[in-house]
């Protein structure tokens, strides 16, 4: 997954996930944001299969 990284003027960092609209978190290191950004988006991605797999369901 892409994701785009910055450092914000107070020093904190955010990560974003590209391909995942609202996908983003806040980190005090580089590597926690990302860390953070990518954990989000795995959890995105299990709630739409899951969704997408009750909805078939039905």
């Amino acid at each position: 997954m892409k994701i785009e990284v910055e450092r914000e003027e107070d020093g904190r960092w955010i990560a974003e996930v590209v391909d995942l609209a609202g996908v983003m978190a806040y980190g005090r290191t580089r590597g926690e944001a990302i860390a953070k950004a990518q954990s989000l988006a795995l959890r995105v991605i299990a709630d739409r299969m899951a969704f997408h797999e009750g909805a078939s369901r039905s």
